[in-house]
């Protein structure tokens, strides 16, 4: 993997940047479409190209490993192959799902065991194994395994979870150079930064995890619990501590205003299940605000969902007839719900990226904040 930066803004620390991988060419701001177990909830993947416009989608260890199990991914020749998409792709470790799972595992310096959430079968994750994990699952880039501290955690906690998170990041690097790829196209891992809301462990998790760091470097343990500014707060930390020749993931986040606010301060990559959840229960997100298309307000307008969007929903459902088909109770209501919301997220990175080339993005997000954030 490749990562070339592009522009920078003057007012802020925007950029725009290029990723470069075997399975093709990410531009960043990106926002990547959550594909847990194998496909993004409700979306058929041509849709998620030709209207969506994905240029990567994210895929998580832990499930994957549980269901369908390495070995029908292995024979399958890998992800990639197994669900048909020939583009970039991204795995988490895992670390996430094992912390919220907090009454069915067991972290020690040696990995995590945890009960499967499916049939109660027991499982342990080490730094090793999970390298071994994520090769065949064959993700174009690969998330180090962590332990996500909770955003609430006071400091001695979080010092000894960090500790832990160290340990772990440079077996996992050891064996990450001792494997090799098995599908034939090369793989890259990104080592992740912890240290919950305290400065002086996120700088020590970031000097550490940044001699790890290929072409790019994660940043974990945010939107878990912790106030909306201490994690921007954070962000603003690390943003001179990593170099600007490392493409920067802030990990589960968030709102579109989260990701503006982000962006401003130096990210480069977003996922989220927000924009696919949140859709499956009525939100939907636009460049006007946010509406919930359950409410009776929708039942006679008429009108296109997003006149200022991009995606072919936008101009051929009415706000009407997506609030009969919630009413209603039809799958088809969260299929178009999830495909808008995720057009949506892609059309505001694609915009980002637009005014950090054009030299006005510090105004424009202040501008676009104020409306995306407000309730309609």
């Amino acid at each position: 993997m490749k990562f070339e930066l592009l522009h920078t803004d003057t007012l802020s620390s925007a950029r725009t940047g290029r990723i470069t991988t075997d399975h093709g060419v990410i531009n960043t701001p990106i926002f990547m479409p959550v594909g847990t177990v194998g496909s993004v909830k409700g979306v058929y993947h041509r849709d998620l190209k030709e209207d969506i416009k994905a240029e990567i989608i994210l895929g998580n260890t832990y499930h994957l490993y549980l269901r369908p199990g390495l070995g029908i991914l292995k024979e399958a020749g890998g992800l990639h192959k197994f669900e048909a998409w020939d583009r970039p792709i991204l795995t988490d470790s895992g670390g996430f799902q094992i912390f919220s799972l907090t009454q069915i595992r067991k972290i020690t310096e040696e990995g995590c065991m945890f009960h499967s959430h499916i049939d109660g079968s027991r499982h342990q994750f080490t730094p090793e194994n999970n390298v071994d994990t994520q090769r065949v699952i064959g993700a174009d880039i690969m998330m180090a395994l962590d332990e996500c501290c909770p955003g609430d955690a006071d400091h001695a906690y979080a010092s000894k979870s960090l500790k832990l998170t160290k340990g772990w990041l440079e077996r996992y690097a050891r064996r990450f150079a001792e494997t090799e790829p098995l599908y034939g196209y090369s793989q890259t891992f990104f080592p992740i930064i912890q240290g919950c809301v305290y400065p002086d462990l996120r700088t020590e998790a970031a000097e550490h995890a940044l001699k790890f760091a290929d072409a790019g470097i994660a940043i974990g343990g945010l939107a878990v619990g912790e106030p909306t500014e201490k994690m921007y707060e954070m962000i603003e930390l690390l943003n001179p501590v990593i170099p600007q020749d490392k493409a920067r993931y802030l990990m589960g986040v968030g709102t579109p205003e989260n990701i503006l606010e982000a962006i401003s301060r130096g990210v480069d990559m977003f996922d989220c299940v927000m924009p696919t959840r949140n859709g499956r229960n009525g939100m939907l997100f636009t460049w006007n605000g946010i509406m919930n298309m359950k409410n009776a307000k929708w039942a006679d307008d008429f009108s296109e969902l997003d006149p200022d969007g991009t995606s072919y929903v936008d101009h051929t459902y009415s706000k009407a007839y997506l609030h009969h088909l919630f009413i209603a109770g039809e799958m088809f209501a969260a299929m178009l719900a999830s495909e808008h919301n995720l057009a949506f997220y892609l059309d505001l990175v694609r915009q980002a990226r637009k005014h950090i080339e054009a030299g006005d993005f510090a105004s424009w997000k202040n501008a676009a904040v104020k409306k995306i954030s407000s309730r309609l």
